[in-house]
């Protein structure tokens, strides 16, 4: 069991140039098995914290391995999606979504490197649930018919509620930052 968590975080890694070489196939279908795919990574996503925590193996290699696991699928899942459609999927919006990941990213490392621990807050967990929707119905744009503006719509609340997640986790770790003289002038 100790090893499970692992095992399913590198399966989420190593799905994703299954799920993007899928994606770029010219094969009838492909939405759906693309949609397939990406439901499974993000399930060992869940998967791998739910068994990590009930059966008590949180490791080190998993606090590392699991974050980057995650913006590994969604960045990947995103790019992909503004080269398949970008009138769908603009860049600009894509931009902003990976910019929040890539600066909560970065606090963690800062605060890890002080000894803060920064854990995933409730704002976090609703921003990846409205990324996996958003991303699964832009997969599936093309196959939607009528609800097809449903997909813009969700990168839309994933923009915002992206945002508005980061936003949240550098207000609530602000103080304790700058209590460790982290929140002062950058570095030259």
């Amino acid at each position: 069991m100790r090893n499970l968590p692992n095992a399913l975080t590198v399966g989420r890694i190593l799905l994703v140039p299954i799920l993007v070489t899928v994606l770029f196939t010219k094969t009838p279908g492909k939405e759906w098995l693309g949609l397939g795919l990406f439901l499974a990574a993000a399930l060992t996503d869940f998967l791998d914290g739910f068994f990590a925590r009930r059966y008590q193996v949180i490791t080190p290699l998993g606090q590392l391995l699991d974050p980057a696991a995650d913006k590994i699928l969604i960045a990947s899942a995103f790019i992909s999606l503004v080269e398949l459609n970008p009138a769908a999927t603009p860049a600009w919006m894509v931009a902003l979504i990976l910019s929040r990941e890539f600066a909560v990213g970065a606090l963690r490392n800062v605060a890890a490197s002080q000894g803060v621990v920064v854990p995933a807050g409730w704002s976090g967990k609703v921003k990846t649930v409205v990324q996996i929707v958003s991303v699964s119905l832009l997969i599936v744009y093309n196959q939607l018919g009528e609800f097809r503006h449903l997909a813009p719509i969700s990168l839309w609340i994933a923009v915002g509620i992206t945002l508005l997640s980061g936003v949240e986790y550098f207000v609530r770790y602000r103080a304790n930052l700058s209590a460790r003289g982290l929140g002062g002038a950058p570095a030259a």
